[in-house]
């Protein structure tokens, strides 16, 4: 507010002493700024946020909301996430990086477990749950028919596993653990299932749609082989072990 012009009486003549309307001049104590200077302005940012091999991050969703080919609501619709997995367990969606606008708008690039394998997708923040950090990395070696667990990318398991037949392929590329099963009465399956967001390239009429999983055998003598529709197959012990130590939204890289 401009300050009051201050009147005084001097000598019988009304005199203006001073008019001040400190406009422009800092605040008492303040230091003016550099010449040139202005304030600063908040930038977008891009963080990476999951290393998928020692630090990754995962979340399941808060709502059904549409992912997007960019970090922009009005992009492509590529997906629209899902509360639940076939099975019935809640969703899981690897996070890998974080958008930040101008305006403070936060975006999320997530892994999508959907046909075709290896899509990704920006989704608003909001539509995720808290944020749930894995240090575990999953490496299936198909030409050596070997499975490793990584921990803070140093190898702490590792196992000879069978593979998908040449008519019905395991696929390659970067998945995650969506879900961990028991069963029983099943022995094709053994006793654990590993569920990834991979899905077999030949089997799209396969129960559950084709997810691939890792889980035991009761054909333990096929193993290390090719006796699978695309699945990994290890041998009981071997799968008990693998469970124990891997946790959901564990990175899956399959070469």
């Amino acid at each position: 507010m401009p300050a009051i012009p201050d009147l005084t009486i001097r000598g019988g003549a009304l005199a203006l002493v001073a008019i001040l309307i400190p406009t422009t001049a800092p605040a008492a104590g303040a230091a003016a700024p550099a010449p040139g200077a202005e304030a600063e302005q908040p930038q977008p940012k891009l963080e990476r946020l999951s290393d998928e091999r020692s630090s990754s991050f995962w979340a399941h969703p808060a709502r059904v909301t549409a992912i997007h080919a960019d970090h922009r609501s009005r992009a492509r619709v590529v997906a629209r996430t899902r509360l639940f997995t076939e099975d019935r367990v809640p969703e899981v969606y690897l996070v890998l990086e974080r958008w930040t606008s101008e305006e403070g708008d936060e975006w999320l690039r997530v892994r999508v477990p959907k046909r075709p394998n290896g899509v990704t997708g920006w989704l608003p923040a909001d539509a995720l749950g808290a944020l749930r950090r894995v240090r575990t990395q999953l490496v299936v070696d198909r030409r050596r028919r070997r499975v490793t667990l990584l921990e803070r990318g140093r190898p702490v398991l590792t196992a000879r596993v069978g593979i998908g037949m040449a008519s019905t392929p395991t696929p390659s590329g970067r998945f995650y653990v969506r879900e961990k099963l028991r069963f029983s009465g099943a022995p094709m399956y053994g006793t654990r299932a590993l569920g990834t967001s991979a899905y077999a390239p030949t089997l799209s009429d396969w129960p559950n749609g084709g997810v691939v999983a890792l889980h035991g055998t009761d054909q333990p003598e096929r193993i290390p082989g090719r006796p699978s529709h695309g699945c990994v197959r290890l041998r009981n012990g071997d799968m008990a072990r693998l469970f124990a130590r891997t946790p959901v939204g564990t990175p899956i890289r399959i070469v």
